[in-house]
């Protein structure tokens, strides 16, 4: 009557199997690691700068505990943070001889001391928070007026070209607060402009009036156009710090919107907040100037720019290939004038490429550009803390009009992704400033873990020992259920990457209750099942049926209050609401498909059972 078909057996053994795997490297811990990552877009991270760092603590003579290389960082790791400091120190004075322009960033980090077995598999730990690990909390408020202003001064250069262009003559263009004035002396000219400025700025709404002897024609940003531009600033904000804190080395950074103009960042492991602040409030631009080709080609002439000593009105620089080349001071074009840089590839060669969109006076030049020097070398550079860095150097094949541009040759996809986003997210959209600021340091992020930790246990304990003496039997097989759902909510966590915060581990000790909750109800049923004179085995399978809608019901309605607390929620309402929903998921299949299994192997097999053991007496 009570027995589970083998498959289902089998379900269950490979459930706890996996959940066994995955949550292993959780007990692990961590070891103090160094880690090597680039700071430039021409240096690249890979084997040979792992073998370089590897040789360089074999000089030192600094033993490791194990190093690796992936797409973006080298990381090496030791026994203790003693060794840990003096290999960061030999590391640092070996790859980066120029404090003053390094070309990496050698920070100090942790990593799981999991077996190699275990991570070939993709079991890794759960990331910590920042209340776990420690690190600083940022809350920056965007400046969205700033962002609108910044429109307008530029939507005001163009308009001066528009102008120019048209052979419309006007009194002088200028912002007057959130608006545009124009000034015209006569209304067909004014009528003449209007045409003109709809045809070419459709985001403008215009205005005519009368100031005086003057005709004035204001234009204001349509409010549709506003909100665009305001989310626009916000999200090339945000992929702006998201390559700003890549640099800091940390492991798993928090960086998301909170309202229509703030931006929570997080960064777990981080302790020094003045370096932080900097990166964060670092300002990059974009120059395209011309290459000084003739120059370029003279060894003598390169071979003297190498050494500090370039022509007059030119500069020397290393492309991404590692081929020097002299490019000229004059900037051409700047990033202000880029809109929009997406990767791609090329139409005839199919090649990756890059494909920018600039506003219309940028188009205007770059056409003027192009068409004047065909056949010549245009460098894209990235200028940031008054040092420069060229990001390609492609050849001009032909005039190129209409604001889209393609840059390509010797690129590969992934170059092309990140050229592309160096390109949109080079410098801020608009200004921000820290209104928050908290640093947790490492000793408080410990505590929590260790009372979250004991928090756990405790109440685990408390229901095991509760459920033990109430129910006997069957209360030692709800405990072991409810140690099944802690088992594979912890493998969940960690087969998903999340990131475990204070409300998580709150969200795990409130889950242990509610799953003991369906195996309280499930053990009633049975009992009620006796006193009115079931047989055992009616009793169990009367038992669990009959208390399965009460027990969905009761966790469908909680995941519904989870999910909402998801979508609605952030920062910490949603670490807790990840945990509450994976939990109720997880309570639902431990307090009844592995309670039962337990149930079936114990009593199943019993065709004359006369006694259940699940309260102080055998119930008959």
């Amino acid at each position: 009557m009570n027995r589970y078909p083998l498959w289902k057996y089998l379900i269950i053994a490979f459930a706890l199997a996996v959940g066994l795997l995955y949550t292993l490297p959780n007990f692990f811990g961590e070891a103090p690691a160094v880690q090597v990552s680039s700071v430039k877009t021409a240096v690249k991270v890979d084997i040979k700068l792992l073998g370089r760092v590897e040789e360089t603590l074999k000089a030192a003579g600094i033993a490791h505990q194990g190093s690796y290389a992936d797409q973006n960082s080298v990381r090496v790791r030791f026994g203790d943070t003693e060794t840990q400091i003096r290999a960061k120190d030999a590391i640092e004075k070996a790859i980066n001889p120029d404090p003053e322009n390094a070309s990496y960033v050698v920070a100090l980090n942790l990593l799981s001391r999991s077996p190699a077995w275990l991570t070939s598999m993709h079991a890794l730990p759960m990331y910590l928070g920042l209340d776990l690990r420690g690190g600083v909390h940022f809350l920056l408020q965007v400046d969205m007026k700033g962002a609108l202003t910044k429109r307008l001064d530029a939507t005001a250069a163009d308009l001066r070209s528009l102008m120019r262009d048209k052979g419309v003559r006007h009194g002088g263009i200028a912002r007057e607060r959130d608006q545009l004035a124009i000034r015209f002396r006569d209304a067909e000219t004014r009528n003449k402009a209007r045409a003109a400025i709809e045809a070419s700025q459709p985001d403008l709404q215009l205005t005519e009036v009368q100031d005086g002897a003057d005709l004035k024609l204001t234009a204001t940003l349509k409010p549709e156009a506003q909100k665009r531009i305001q989310e626009f600033a916000i999200k090339q904000n945000i992929t702006t710090l998201h390559n700003r804190i890549n640099e800091l080395g940390v492991a798993e950074p928090v960086i998301q919107q909170q309202g229509a103009d703030r931006i929570v960042v997080q960064l777990p492991g981080v302790q020094d907040t003045a370096k932080a602040k900097d990166i964060l409030g670092r300002t990059a631009s974009l120059e395209v100037r011309l290459v000084d080709d003739e120059n370029s080609q003279n060894p003598a002439v390169m071979e003297e720019a190498a050494r500090g000593q370039p022509p007059v009105g030119t500069e020397y620089y290393v492309e991404r290939s590692g081929a020097p080349l002299l490019v000229r001071k004059q900037v051409v074009l700047t990033g202000d004038r880029l809109t929009d840089a997406q990767p791609g590839f090329d139409n005839q060669t199919h090649e990756p490429a890059v494909h920018l969109t600039l506003d219309s006076a940028g188009a205007r030049i770059f056409k003027d550009v192009t068409r004047d020097n065909v056949g010549k070398r245009m460098a894209i550079l990235l200028i940031e803390k008054g040092r420069g860095e060229v990001i390609t150097a492609p050849v001009i094949r032909t005039e190129i009009g209409g604001g889209r541009v393609q840059i390509s040759g010797r690129m590969s996809t992934v170059e092309a992704n990140d050229v592309a986003l160096l390109l949109r997210a080079g410098s801020l959209a608009a200004p921000m400033e820290i209104i928050e600021e908290r640093t947790i340091g490492p000793s408080l992020g410990a505590e929590n873990i260790e009372r979250g930790f004991k928090s756990t246990l405790y109440g685990f304990i408390a229901i095991a020992v509760f459920m033990s003496a109430y129910y006997l039997i069957f209360g030692l097989i709800s405990v072991v259920a409810l140690s099944t759902n802690l088992l594979l909510l912890i493998a969940l966590l960690s087969m998903l990457q999340a990131t475990l915060t204070l409300p998580g581990i709150a969200a795990i000790a409130l889950t242990l209750g509610m799953a003991i909750d369906a195996n309280v109800l499930i053990n009633e049923r049975i009992r009620e099942e006796l006193r009115n004179g079931a047989t055992p085995q009616a009793a169990i399978t009367a038992g669990y049926e009959r208390a399965f809608g009460t027990i969905l019901d009761s966790n469908v309605t909680s995941l519904i209050a989870g999910l909402a607390l998801l979508i609605f929620g952030s920062g910490p309402v949603r670490g807790f609401a990840v945990v509450h929903c994976l939990g109720i998921l997880t309570s639902m299949f431990s307090s009844v498909v592995v309670s039962r299994g337990i149930v079936n192997l114990v009593y199943g097999s019993r065709r004359k059972l006369a006694s259940l053991a699940i309260g102080n007496v055998a119930w008959k």
